[in-house]
């Protein structure tokens, strides 16, 4: 603060004796002018001054650090003219003589600001090509140029620009014309290590951008991937090793006008050497903006127009980058590996962490921001036992990966356990597997090496198949709640698009959001979107294959655990069989898990009398009709005020074949009949 306060002094001081010179500089031309001894005496003096203060300027000069106004003349390479001239221009903002002497000076008393013309008459060395637009007065927009109507441009008013003034005063922020447009970006967890992976990436971009620092172009940093955050660190990390800050510029807000973004691209280059920034332009914005085109024409021009560090966020690499005529760096940037989110959570969570992070880092696929996020906001600071802050932590994994997931899915909450589901034990020990393989994906994958020796075949996905009602949902939610994981049902009105690659780009957000937390995505009624591929008659048949043959490579990456469930397995396409892991078949109940569904259907808070469940397991029911039994039992009982019955249950269990449009003996109510009868 100190070394600040010097230098503001420093600086004033040296304007004072600019602006000084300046001064001088005018009264002689305006005394050149006078006749007579007076004048030539006064010119004389006016002479001898200036020549003394452009000595103490030039001793100012070669001080460090030097003033602004010569850090401005070297950063822009301005003459000594138009440095001359933009002092000018300068003063008649600061220095209250300035105006009166410019209308002295051009003998006229409405002309109190300077011209062209006047600077050309009044300054050492004129250069008729400062008037230019390409010169670095007027390209920057240091100087404004109001020219009303036909006024020769040497005669028409000039004014310095209101952020080179207050540079000049040593006040140094962003341009506020660029203010609604550049917003800060400082990624979470900024100042913790990268992992190895990323750290490379930013040590090959840094050295890059220094290579060809004296190029004219600098590279354009396009940084591929899915991962936002990941991509936003490496950029800050980035711009921390190059003393720079990091503005994020939304792509779906540059103009479209020519003009407008000419003027943009010059304010920001010029903002870039007066307070040195990148930029960070995340392209998939455009995917939302309802201008998408014009959006993207408006971001290649400006990228054409402006040098500087530009860091440009797109999902899959941008071809278009190669015809803009600049240097281009592409680099996919991806999560932290297993490895490394796993040595991430050890660093937050401390030594006595146990095997927390290897769980963690097995089942959640995070980027390093959101696991210090998620470490923070779930340490209390207390000393509890460590499983149960592995709880803390693993549910605020689980809520951390929800939002993105909610928009796009429909969350279900797993209340089925183990004990709440009848299946044949062959089908048990399926979903036992499944459940098995989904816990220790990190212990084979990682730690005994599979995943370092192949890139396809690691998904884990299930098929469940069988008709309507017979457990498909409730196998599950009985998953997701063993392993305490989100589970989500795929809306297909959600995904599924009648435009041409919408439905694509729905799929990608949903499996990019779900294999954050390694949610549980449950594909009902798969058939409908994992169809058959047909053959090609039109546009619209090899749309509808491409959008199968997507299906078909996410299903095969997907980090998670996925199932379809359906109750048409041949309507599927064969390619999806190939590659699933496991299909489990569900049959139609029989007696025997009939019986147990009956026995634990009721809830213990439900009061019930005489049922007869051997008799009930009779009736042909599957589970999800055998549900709706009850419950529609328990609500008439709850009308009459007393248990739920056998003739209550046989009720609603006759209405129920009714609703089916099933066939049955009547003699199988006849009980039933005769107890309401008696009722």
């Amino acid at each position: 603060m100190a070394d600040q306060a010097s230098w503001q002094q420093q600086n004033e001081a040296y304007l004072a004796k600019a602006f000084a010179w300046q001064r001088l500089r005018l009264t002689r031309f305006t005394s050149a002018g006078n006749n007579g001894a007076h004048g030539a005496a006064e010119s004389t003096n006016s002479v001898e001054n200036a020549d003394a203060l452009a000595a103490e300027l030039e001793a100012f000069e070669r001080e460090s650090p030097p003033p602004a106004f010569v850090v401005l003349s070297r950063l822009f390479n301005l003459s000594r003219f138009e440095r001359n001239l933009l002092l000018l221009c300068a003063g008649l903002e600061l220095d209250t003589h300035v105006a009166s002497l410019c209308a002295r000076a051009q003998n006229d008393s409405h002309r109190p600001f300077p011209t062209f013309a006047l600077a050309l008459a009044l300054f050492d060395e004129p250069a008729w090509d400062v008037l230019s637009p390409e010169r670095p007065l007027r390209r920057w927009r240091m100087i404004e140029i109001n020219q009303p109507g036909h006024t020769p441009l040497t005669v028409s008013p000039l004014r310095a620009d209101e952020r080179i003034v207050n540079y000049i005063k040593g006040l140094n922020y962003l341009d506020d014309r660029l203010s609604p447009l550049l917003f800060p970006l400082s990624p979470g967890a900024f100042h913790t290590n990268l992992p190895d992976s990323q750290r490379e990436a930013v040590e090959l971009i840094v050295r890059q951008l220094r290579r060809e620092r004296s190029n004219w172009f600098l590279p354009i940093i396009q940084l591929a991937g899915a991962d936002v955050l990941s991509k936003q660190l490496v950029a800050a990390h980035v711009t921390a090793a190059l003393g720079l800050r990091l503005l994020r510029l939304p792509a779906a807000l540059m103009p479209s006008q020519a003009p407008e973004l000419e003027t943009l691209a010059r304010l920001i280059e010029r903002e870039m050497a007066l307070w040195p920034f990148a930029i960070y332009i995340d392209q998939q914005d455009l995917e939302k903006a309802a201008l998408k085109d014009a959006s993207t024409q408006s971001l290649q021009r400006l990228l054409t127009r402006s040098n500087g560090i530009f860091f440009l966020d797109t999902h899959d690499v941008n071809p278009d980058l190669n015809a803009l005529g600049r240097p281009t760096l592409t680099l996919d940037i991806n999560r932290p590996t297993p490895a490394e989110q796993q040595l991430a959570w050890s660093e937050v969570l401390g030594p006595d962490a146990g095997d927390i992070p290897a769980r963690l880092a097995g089942q959640f696929d995070l980027n390093i921001s959101s696991i210090h996020e998620i470490a923070e906001s779930s340490s209390d600071g207390s000393s509890e036992a460590a499983s149960v802050r592995a709880e803390d932590v693993w549910d605020a994994c689980l809520a951390s990966t929800r939002p993105r997931m909610d928009m796009l899915a429909q969350h279900i909450r797993p209340k089925a356990t183990w004990d709440d589901i009848v299946l044949p034990e062959s089908e048990l020990n399926l979903l036992r597997q499944i459940a098995g393989q989904v816990g220790h994906r990190h212990t084979v994958y990682e730690e005994w090496g599979f995943a370092a020796k192949r890139t396809r075949g690691l998904s884990i996905n299930a098929l469940f198949t069988g008709e309507s009602g017979t457990g498909k949902t409730m196998a599950a939610e009985v998953i997701a709640n063993d392993l305490r994981l989100n589970l989500y049902r795929i809306d297909l009105s959600a995904v599924v698009s009648k435009y041409i690659g919408e439905t694509e780009k729905n799929l990608r957000r949903l499996f990019d959001a779900a294999e954050d937390g390694g949610a549980i995505l449950f594909f009902d009624e798969a058939d409908a979107l994992f169809g058959k591929r047909s053959e090609v008659k039109d546009s619209h048949d090899r749309y509808a294959n491409i959008e199968i043959n997507y299906l078909l490579q996410r299903i095969e990456s997907y980090r998670g655990l996925a199932i379809l469930a359906t109750n048409m397995k041949s309507a599927l396409d064969q390619a999806f069989m190939r590659r699933l892991r496991f299909i489990v078949e569900f049959a139609p109940h029989g007696h025997a898990e009939r019986k147990a569904i009956w026995q634990r259907i009721f809830p213990p808070q439900t009061r019930t009398l005489g049922l007869d469940y051997s008799r009930l397991a009779n009736l042909n029911l599957n589970g999800g009709s055998i549900n709706n039994v009850a419950i529609n039992a328990a609500f008439l009982a709850a009308q009459a005020g007393f248990p739920v019955t056998m003739s209550l249950v046989l009720q609603a269990a006759r209405n129920e074949f009714l609703k089916l449009k099933r066939p049955f003996n009547s003699d199988d109510f006849s009980w039933q009949e005769e107890r309401v009868a008696t009722a």
